[in-house]
């Protein structure tokens, strides 16, 4: 048996740390505000350790409180999502599938009008949350993935690999004189964070293969989703390289310009992951045969 505190009290103390406050916790859990502070207080006891700093106005975590805060935030949205995936496992009507969110909104999210024509007895649940978390549970049907293909325990079908251009916004180069040599530092170059403290190398692959090898990419704006890369690039803040896929609307809409006729094929490709424990359901069958025919009519047309 697991020695844990009463789940009473990790919940009243998970509220206590969103709201910061015993009133405002108890007036959610319609406990009142001496009974909020007393489970807080029993918590603390039974850990040997002090959670809140008890302050005249509100209340502040310790660094063990916001510890268990947010592992007991994660542990209920745990609980939350699989109850709620033992409730619609009933439902043989939806299809649960997770994205990266630049694919999600720039690819998938224009085409889910086709899809729900051409599949109309299928109901869809979206996320894009990075960590799909598709090997360790069946809450979801199957996920499109951004990398290698390589996920140990899962079966992976490439869709595309990215094509990079750069683009922007096409008052950037209304003011360039006609002719000149295209002066790659007027622009400031729009990149997108791989990790806190890193940049992918898609600029310097570009930068390579267009002959600008030698340019500082030092400076620059900086995001964590190619989405809000390609906003930046709409909006006239800069250049930015993304997948041509993803931005070929807009080139189409005029919002953004291809910049130099130089394209690279990127390292990594976009992959639809299901389980490998079980056979795919038929709903995930013909997801799949619609997407390839969506990448086979994107392929088709003109940028």
């Amino acid at each position: 048996m697991r020695r844990l505190p009463a789940l009473s009290a990790m919940k009243v103390f998970e509220v206590v740390g969103q709201t910061r406050s015993f009133t405002r916790a108890g007036e959610l859990l319609n406990l009142t505000q001496s009974a909020v502070s007393r489970q807080v207080r029993n918590l603390e006891d039974q850990l040997g350790e002090q959670l809140v700093i008890r302050r005249h106005h509100h209340l502040d975590l310790t660094p063990s409180g916001a510890e268990l805060l947010s592992a007991l935030q994660q542990a209920f949205h745990d609980v939350e999502a699989t109850l709620r995936n033992i409730r619609e496992k009933g439902n043989l009507k939806r299809l649960r599938i997770n994205a990266p969110p630049t694919f999600a909104k720039r690819w998938l999210m224009p085409r889910l009008a086709e899809l729900r024509t051409v599949l109309p007895d299928i109901d869809l649940s979206m996320t894009t949350e990075p960590n799909d978390r598709l090997a360790e549970r069946g809450m979801l049907d199957c996920a499109i993935r951004f990398g290698d293909g390589e996920w140990p325990g899962l079966r992976s079908e490439r869709l595309f690999t990215e094509r990079h251009i750069a683009v922007c916004a096409p008052q950037l180069l209304t003011d360039m004189p006609a002719g000149d040599a295209f002066d790659l530092a007027r622009f400031k170059l729009l990149h997108v964070l791989a990790a806190a403290d890193r940049r992918y190398l898609t600029w310097q692959r570009w930068l390579d293969a267009a002959g600008y090898g030698s340019h500082d990419t030092s400076g620059g704006l900086e995001f964590d989703l190619l989405d809000l890369v390609i906003e930046a690039a709409c909006n006239g803040l800069g250049l930015a390289v993304a997948d041509q896929v993803m931005v070929a609307p807009l080139m189409r809409e005029g919002r953004l310009m291809q910049v130099l006729d130089v394209e690279v094929e990127g390292h990594e490709s976009y992959w639809l992951v299901t389980r490998t424990d079980r056979a795919t359901s038929p709903h995930v069958d013909r997801f799949k045969i619609w997407l390839d025919e969506q990448i086979g009519e994107s392929n088709a047309a003109p940028s």
